[in-house]
């Protein structure tokens, strides 16, 4: 996929890595072809992708953007219902937290569900850190800021397919003891942010991994009720804590993307945190 192809507008993240695609692909000696978007093109440039195969030879298809109708991943259902919304579970967790307390969000629909909850309220978004385009590192930025800052409440906000990406994070949080980290996973089983595929996240137990490197206290719910139990609870227990919110796939399909740049959310964060 051509994510970040000069001249179209896509995330902050992707943008270096679109400039550079195809000068990486030369620099290796890998032939490619941009896929054509008319279709008897694009049979073409297949069947000379197919050929390079054959040969034992390594061949490229570059994918632009809106190269592809939308489609419906089959065989990939939830193995248990969910009721729970992921965006209805970011509103309650955010809607408890401390007036010191602050939030290191994964990259994706989490952070941007996070954001619109800010717009909708009223409120700044200096008390959370966007984790743009970095993948499984959401738990680490957290944890640095929960050891210099004792005192301040830190909550990770996190997904299944992130905290699987970097399990051994977990190890780290746990070694290091923060009294004062909660680390939030919220598991729909699916990569959501990217399409939907399915990630191994509701056939495992993520409170029993968390629990075996160390963290002090771990939960699992998959009602807003149980939510707020554990809530309330949380506020009170020494950490590391895991709560895991198993939710349901899927998002509003206006859900908007943060008009702050990375930079201006880094800043806000710092601000904040000296305060």
């Amino acid at each position: 996929g051509w994510r970040g192809r000069p001249g179209v507008h896509d995330e902050p993240q992707h943008v270096k890595q679109g400039k550079v695609t195809t000068g990486l692909l030369n620099t290796m000696g890998i032939n490619f072809d941009v896929l054509s978007k008319e279709e008897d093109k694009a049979e073409k440039q297949i069947a000379k992708a197919l050929a390079a195969l054959k040969n034992k030879e390594v061949f490229a298809l570059v994918i632009e953007k809106d190269t592809f109708d939308n489609y419906t991943l089959v065989n990939n259902q939830s193995p248990i219902t969910l009721n729970l919304s992921r965006e209805e579970a970011i509103q309650t967790v955010a809607s408890a937290l401390g007036e010191k307390d602050c939030i290191v969000s994964t990259t994706g629909m989490i952070s941007r569900e996070l954001f619109e909850y800010r717009v909708a309220k009223g409120e700044g978004h200096e008390r959370d850190f966007l984790t743009v385009g970095s993948m499984g590192h959401a738990s680490q930025i957290a944890l640095g800021i929960a050891m210099a800052q004792p005192d301040r409440r830190v909550w990770c906000f996190d997904g299944d397919g992130a905290a699987i990406m970097h399990m051994g994070s977990m190890a780290i949080v746990a070694s290091k003891e923060p009294a004062n980290y909660v680390h939030v996973v919220f598991n729909n089983g699916a990569h959501d942010s990217v399409g939907g595929q399915p990630t191994v996240g509701l056939k495992i137990d993520l409170p029993v991994v968390a629990k075996a490197v160390g963290y002090k206290a771990t939960y699992s719910v998959d009602s807003k009720e149980a939510l707020n139990v554990i809530l309330s609870e949380a506020k009170n227990l020494e950490g590391p804590v895991l709560i895991e919110i198993k939710v349901k796939k899927g998002n509003r399909k206006d859900l908007g993307r943060p008009t702050t740049t990375p930079i201006q959310n880094k800043d806000a964060l710092m601000s904040f945190l000296k305060n």
